[in-house]
């Protein structure tokens, strides 16, 4: 399937005989895998006469070019591996077998069963986005994970800034936005002992170029990084400076928490002094978005005074 969907990534027309004749294979088998594709939600021009071709390159996920862009100690004890497809990275980096490494990454092409938060759906059409999934093995319990979303949607923020990406902003507690616009996102996912070793599954998405069919299937204002940047940038460049940069973040925050973030994080507030509405369950409080606490809580003030929730989902509040 990666042979195709190289020979059909030069934007060039293709014809089902000259792709079984690159394969080896019969113009009926280059269908069934034409098919295939489509099902994994690659949008393809087919036009008879001319044959096959995908709209824009695409770059595949290649394991030496994202080493290029890792730091040495990450490429020594870091774990990564690359697939197709899978069902969810959150759900395959759990089961991979390292070395004994304390970060496990797994990154795919495609997923089936991509989620977002509160059991949402993550739309995952192959290809369009980074579906990205970093364990990290903690021995200090539940109660140090407090605020660690939000200083991953910042390490998003800055790695993506670093590759020209303009207009970024955070949405409390894990969107990433331009222009008010969904661009990626963080879930998070901990397992374990409460009060001891736990594993933390940082999962990332990050629409890279998403075609007008896929965006109709989302049901939120989104946009992608080659939209935001104005140009293409290299998936395989974003997945190993985004890696480095988590390391480097989660080494950080191990020893001091979300605080040494805060301030940053702050900078970047989509909703900052502005009315909003926190749905919790089934209360809804409307104030002023007015920060974020040391633990990364959101802060509104309104006339019961200035309060922290640590869960939830925000939004502008219409007037």
């Amino acid at each position: 399937m990666e042979k195709l969907i190289s020979l059909l990534g030069d934007g060039c027309f293709h014809s089902g005989e000259e792709l079984g004749a690159s394969l080896g294979i019969s113009r009926a088998a280059v269908w069934k895998k034409i098919q295939a594709l489509a099902e994994l939600g690659l949008e393809l021009d087919a036009v008879r006469g001319k044959g096959y071709r995908l709209p824009s390159t695409i770059e595949m996920l290649d394991k030496k070019a994202i080493e290029k862009h890792l730091s040495a100690d990450v490429r020594k004890n870091v774990g990564v591996a690359l697939h197709l497809t899978t069902p969810s990275t959150n759900d395959e980096v759990k089961a991979q077998v390292g070395n004994g490494e304390r970060l496990q990454v797994c990154i795919a092409e495609h997923q089936s069963a991509g989620r977002g938060r509160r059991g949402r759906v993550w739309q995952s059409p192959f290809g369009a986005s980074l579906y990205y999934s970093l364990l990290w093995r903690v021995d200090s319990g539940l109660s140090t994970m407090d605020g660690l979303s939000l200083a991953v949607g910042l390490v998003v923020v800055k790695t993506l800034e670093s590759l020209g990406v303009q207009g970024l902003s955070l949405k409390w507690p894990n969107d990433i936005l331009v222009e008010n616009k969904k661009l990626a996102g963080v879930l998070l996912e901990i397992s374990g002992d409460p009060m001891g070793t736990c594993e933390v599954v940082i999962g990332i998405g990050i629409n890279l170029f998403l075609g007008l069919e896929h965006k109709k299937k989302i049901d939120q204002p989104v946009t992608d990084v080659h939209t935001a940047a104005g140009r293409s940038v290299g998936k395989n460049k974003i997945a190993g400076l985004l890696t480095t940069n988590l390391v480097a973040m989660l080494d950080t925050f191990q020893q001091h928490g979300f605080v040494p973030f805060k301030n940053v994080w702050q900078e970047y507030d989509a909703f900052a002094g502005q009315w909003v509405t926190l749905s919790a369950g089934e209360n809804a409080i409307t104030g002023v978005a007015t920060g974020v606490s040391d633990s990364g809580a959101v802060l509104i003030r309104n006339d019961a005074g200035i309060t922290a929730y640590a869960g939830g989902e925000i939004s502008l509040r219409k007037l």
